[in-house]
């Protein structure tokens, strides 16, 4: 599976910002998929995951209360909802995808974006 992210770009802190994952190739309705961000020079961390069904999203501690992962298997898309953004959620975001069970681990997954930057001014 292929996966584009999109939605990036600079927001003032306190804003909002949502990113899409599309994904092409295979059916990605049967895959787990998760967010990860990373910034230059630093690991790469989780940010949250969803399984395939959709049901029982996990989040790193950071981003709970404020970020929401979703998913549209009907449009091949996945959503990272970020609310109340802070300038430490700066980063380049990626998503993932995996058909096996998916978490906050990122060796979990095979197939990952390119990525998308989120900038948040203080």
């Amino acid at each position: 599976v292929q996966l584009v992210e999109s939605g990036g770009g600079l927001v003032q802190a306190g804003g909002s910002l949502r990113l899409s994952c599309t994904a092409s190739g295979r059916t990605f309705s049967l895959f787990g998929m998760g967010w990860f961000r990373q910034v230059p020079g630093k690991e790469r961390d989780a940010v949250a995951a969803i399984s395939w069904t959709g049901g029982v999203p996990v989040y790193a501690d950071s981003v709970k209360g404020r970020f929401t992962i979703s998913r549209d298997n009907g449009n091949n898309t996945g959503y990272l909802q970020m609310d109340n953004l802070k300038p430490e959620d700066s980063a380049v975001y990626i998503c993932a995808a995996d058909l096996r069970r998916v978490g906050l681990s990122q060796y979990a997954y095979n197939y990952w974006g390119q990525g998308t930057q989120v900038t948040v001014s203080s």
